[in-house]
C-alpha cells in the first residue's frame, strides 16, 4: 500500500519513485494529447502530466472530464524536470475522483481577479481556498499567539468570563437581549465588570480573548455585531500610564513575533510590517482637538473626536511617522462609570485610547476602586447601583487600585494588513445584514 504524500514531501530527488497525492484540481490545461493538472493541497501545488497513449487510457479520460476544484487522489511516478517550479512532475497510472466539484464556481479563484466582498463572504469556504485570503487568518493566528506569549511572560493569567449577563458594561443602546431566562439577560458587550472583580482576588493580572456582542446600528467598514476582544486588567497600579506601557510592550512584541513567524503569509498579502516608532506618541484629548482643529475640522469641547476626527488625527500622526499613538485624559462624561476621574480636574478622566493609523483599536484607563466613588459615578450616568450589587460587592472588602484596557482584535488585524473592511479579518462576520453563513 502506498501512503499519501503531501506536495511538501515530494522532491526531485524522488525521481522514479511511485507515490500517491491527494488534493484539489487547481487548474487544467488540455493541449492535444497532453493534459496538465495542477493539484493543490494546504502545503502547495504539484503538476500532474498525462500523455495520451503513454499513461493508461482510463487515467487520460478521467483527467479530460475533471472540473476545477474537484477532489482527487492520484497514483503515479515522480519525474525530475526543469519545466516546473517544483522541479518535478507526476505521471499518473491511476486517477480517482473522490468528490466532483460543481461548475461554474460561484466565485473566481484566479489570482488577481477579485470578487465582490458580499459574494466572497457568502461563499467563504471557497473564498478561503485562495492562498492570499487564507493568509489573513494565518497571520491573525500568529498575532494572537504573540499576544498570548507576551501576556503570559508578564505574569497575566488567561480567564474566561460569562457571555450571557444581567447588565451591560458599556450602556444599554447596543445590548442584545436573550429570551430564555425568567428575567432579563443580554449577550456580553465586554468582560469589563468581571475582570475588575478578579482584581479583588489573588489574580492580580488577568487577560481574556473572547467573543463579544454589540447591537451596532452602524453599517461601516469597521463595525460588526460580533467581534473578538482582547482585554487585560492589572492591580496595584499608580496611574493609567502603567497600563499603557504594558499595552505598548505587548503590541510591539506581538508584531515582532508575527513578522518573524508569518513571513510567507505576509508576502502573499503584499504586506511589509514596519517596526512602529517607539515609544508610542502620547497626546492629551485637548491636544488632539487642537491638532484636528488646525486641519480644518472643529470638535466641540468635551465631545468625542468621532470617526472623521480620528481619521484627520491619524493622517497628521502618520506624517510625523507615528502609526500607533495614545490619546489620553478624555472628558469624564465621555467615559464609563468605572473610569477614575481626575480629582484636580474632574471634567477629565484617567483614560486613554490607542489608535492605529486613524482607527481606535483599544480603550482603557485607571479604574475607580473606591466603592463610594463608583456608586456616585453610576448615579451621575443614570444607573442604579442596586442593579450592580454582585459587582459592587467585590469593592466593599478590599479592592486595590487597578486599571486595564479592551482592544478590538479584528480591528488590529484590519489595520495591520491594511484591509479595506473589517469583515475581511473575520471568518464569518455578523452585522445588521448578515446572519449566515
Amino acid at each position: 500500500m502506498i501512503s499519501t504524500h503531501t506536495t511538501e514531501q515530494i522532491t526531485p530527488n524522488m525521481d522514479g519513485q511511485t507515490i500517491r497525492i491527494a488534493g484539489r484540481v487547481y487548474s487544467k490545461r488540455v493541449l492535444g494529447k497532453l493534459i496538465f493538472l495542477k493539484i493543490r493541497d494546504p502545503q502547495g501545488k504539484a503538476q500532474v502530466t498525462i500523455k495520451k497513449n503513454r499513461e493508461p487510457e482510463e487515467a487520460f479520460e478521467t483527467a479530460e472530464n475533471l472540473t476545477q476544484e474537484s477532489i482527487v487522489s492520484i497514483k503515479g511516478k515522480v519525474r525530475k524536470t526543469d519545466q516546473t517550479k517544483q522541479g518535478y512532475e507526476v505521471t499518473p497510472t491511476e486517477i480517482s475522483v473522490i468528490n466532483e466539484a460543481g461548475t461554474p464556481l460561484p466565485l473566481e479563484l484566479e489570482k488577481g481577479i477579485e470578487s465582490e466582498l458580499d459574494t466572497r463572504l457568502n461563499q467563504r469556504s471557497i473564498d478561503l481556498r485562495k492562498p492570499e485570503k487564507a493568509a489573513i487568518f494565518k497571520v491573525r493566528n500568529t498575532m494572537l499567539k504573540g499576544i498570548r506569549k507576551t501576556m503570559e511572560k508578564r505574569g497575566f493569567t488567561e480567564i474566561h468570563t460569562p457571555k450571557v449577563v444581567k447588565e451591560g458594561a458599556e450602556g444599554g443602546a447596543t445590548l442584545f437581549p436573550v429570551k430564555y431566562f425568567k428575567e432579563e439577560a443580554y449577550l456580553a458587550q465586554s468582560p469589563q465588570l468581571f475582570k475588575q472583580m478578579m482584581m479583588a482576588t489573588e489574580f492580580n493580572r488577568v487577560y481574556e480573548v473572547g467573543e463579544y456582542f454589540r447591537a451596532e446600528k452602524m453599517n461601516t467598514s469597521r463595525h460588526t455585531s460580533e467581534f473578538t476582544g482582547w482585554d487585560l486588567e492589572m492591580a496595584y497600579i499608580n496611574n493609567q500610564e502603567e497600563v499603557m506601557d504594558v499595552l505598548e510592550e505587548t503590541i510591539i512584541e506581538a508584531l515582532h513575533y508575527t513578522q518573524k513567524n508569518s513571513r510567507e503569509d505576509l508576502e502573499k498579502l503584499g504586506v511589509t510590517l514596519k517596526k512602529p516608532k517607539t515609544p508610542f506618541k502620547r497626546i492629551t484629548y485637548e491636544k488632539a482637538r487642537e491638532i484636528i482643529s488646525e486641519e480644518g475640522k472643529k470638535i466641540p469641547k468635551g465631545m468625542d473626536l468621532g470617526t472623521e476626527g480620528e481619521k484627520v488625527l491619524g493622517e497628521t500622526m502618520q506624517r510625523e511617522g507615528h502609526d500607533l499613538y495614545f490619546i489620553k485624559e478624555y472628558p469624564s462624561k465621555e467615559k464609563p462609570f468605572y473610569i477614575m476621574r481626575n480629582e484636580e480636574e474632574p471634567q477629565y478622566s484617567y483614560s486613554f485610547d490607542l489608535d492605529y493609523r486613524g482607527i481606535e483599536i483599544a480603550s482603557g484607563g485607571q479604574r475607580e476602586h473606591r466603592p463610594k466613588e463608583v456608586k456616585k459615578n453610576m448615579k451621575q450616568q443614570g444607573l442604579n447601583p442596586s442593579d450592580f450589587e454582585y459587582y459592587l460587592n467585590s469593592f466593599e472588602y478590599g479592592m486595590p487600585p487597578h486599571g486595564g484596557m479592551g482592544a478590538g482584535f479584528d480591528r488590529i488585524i484590519q489595520q495591520l494588513l491594511e484591509l479595506p473592511n473589517i469583515r475581511e479579518a473575520i471568518l464569518f462576520p455578523r452585522d445588521l445584514k448578515r446572519l449566515k453563513p
